[in-house]
């Protein structure tokens, strides 16, 4: 029996509620920025991609907390919030015709072959940069019932009053009775950006970092990500991520007892391991530790499409896996397969069904479906 006791459907509103930045990824396909003349426009967002794929894919009653600002590009996100079928708690913003505030923009190629993709941002006066504690009314938000609450490190890092508002909302989540999950997507460039506007070095930013997502840890009871994420998120020691084995186990498996060690709350840990043979062919797995329990799923041979969102894929597949029941090695192979999937297709979030995932996580084929 786990001791990850997840409220049950009964008597509530939302099954999963995600707080992040929602943002806009502009994507020229394979073509190289410097040569791109159209993009693919999605809608994105760490957090925001939870609570989609578990909406979209998964039939789960979801919703986003988040920043809006009102003008077009705002409309357009605001549009796929709706296609996707999950409920908003926005925090309205004004834009001033000029300067902004802003959605954030991402810029994401998705490269080809031995040309790796290339990610960079364009985060300049972001409305979600500005949330804060008091921005939303926790109170009334979990008044319905959520079973889970879910964030993430990209958020935490955009502001000192992001984390302060993940803390305050981690706080409220528990009081009501939600699990509480944290992906720590640990993006070194975000660390550095805010730290910097806080008068600290280059070299500060790194223990700045850990003590927020420390912090922040102490409150969470599943944490989402891979050993580096452990060690320069979380400040702990591991061996060395360059030089060990990608798809080999053991190096995040031997950094549990210092996760437990330092964070006794923590009930599970999960990450994807990924070794990158070309941009578009990886082999692929994932592995679980859950109440003291060492799970890993199978590892497969990817032919990607578009990298970017696997993780978060990843991350939905195995909580819908926990919310609905599922033993820790099936759950975890929801994970691995829905992470796989959403590789398969353009853009940050899923476009397959439940069954094509619950096939691929029983060792489907690709065999045509007649």
């Amino acid at each position: 029996m786990s001791s990850l006791k997840i409220p049950g459907e009964t008597g509530t509103k939302h099954d999963l509620l995600t707080l992040g930045a929602l943002i806009t990824r502009l994507d020229p396909g394979i073509i190289p920025f410097k040569e791109a003349d159209t993009y693919s426009l999605h809608v994105s967002g760490g957090e925001y991609n939870v609570s989609k794929n578990l909406s979209s894919c998964f039939g789960m009653r979801t919703a986003v907390a988040t920043a809006m600002v009102d003008y077009p590009i705002g409309n357009r996100v605001e549009a796929d919030v709706r296609r996707a079928g999950v409920t908003p708690y926005y925090k309205r913003f004004k834009h001033d015709g000029v300067r902004g505030p802003n959605m954030a923009i991402v810029w994401s190629d998705q490269g080809h072959g031995v040309r790796a993709p290339i990610v960079f941002y364009n985060r300049s006066n972001e409305a979600a940069q500005q949330l804060k504690p008091g921005s939303f009314d926790w109170n009334a938000i979990f008044q319905g019932g959520i079973r889970w609450f879910h964030s993430g490190g990209i958020f935490a890092a955009l502001s000192p009053t992001t984390s302060e508002l993940v803390i305050e909302a981690m706080e409220a989540a528990k009081k009501a009775g939600a699990i509480v999950s944290f992906d720590l997507n640990y993006r070194a460039k975000l660390w550095a950006v805010a730290a910097a506007e806080r008068g600290l070095s280059p070299d500060q930013a790194e223990a700045e970092s850990a003590r927020v997502l420390r912090k922040i840890v102490s409150l969470v009871d599943v944490i989402v990500g891979n050993e580096e994420d452990l060690q320069k998120g979380l400040g702990l020691k591991g061996q060395d991520v360059e030089t060990s084995s990608k798809l080999d186990p053991s190096a995040f498996f031997a950094m549990i007892e210092n996760v437990r060690k330092d964070f006794p709350n923590i009930k599970a840990v999960a990450t994807t391991l990924r070794e990158v043979h070309s941009t578009n062919r990886h082999s692929w797995s994932a592995v679980l530790w859950l109440d003291g329990q060492n799970y890993q799923a199978p590892t497969c041979e990817l032919d990607v499409v578009d990298r970017v969102g696997g993780g978060d894929g990843f991350a939905s597949g195995l909580i819908y896996g926990l919310m609905s029941g599922k033993s820790p090695e099936d759950a975890l192979k929801f994970g691995w397969a829905h992470g796989a999937m959403l590789t398969t297709t353009p853009g940050d979030t899923s476009m397959v069904t439940t069954e094509q995932v619950e096939s691929f996580a029983k060792g489907g084929s690709a065999r045509i479906q007649r």
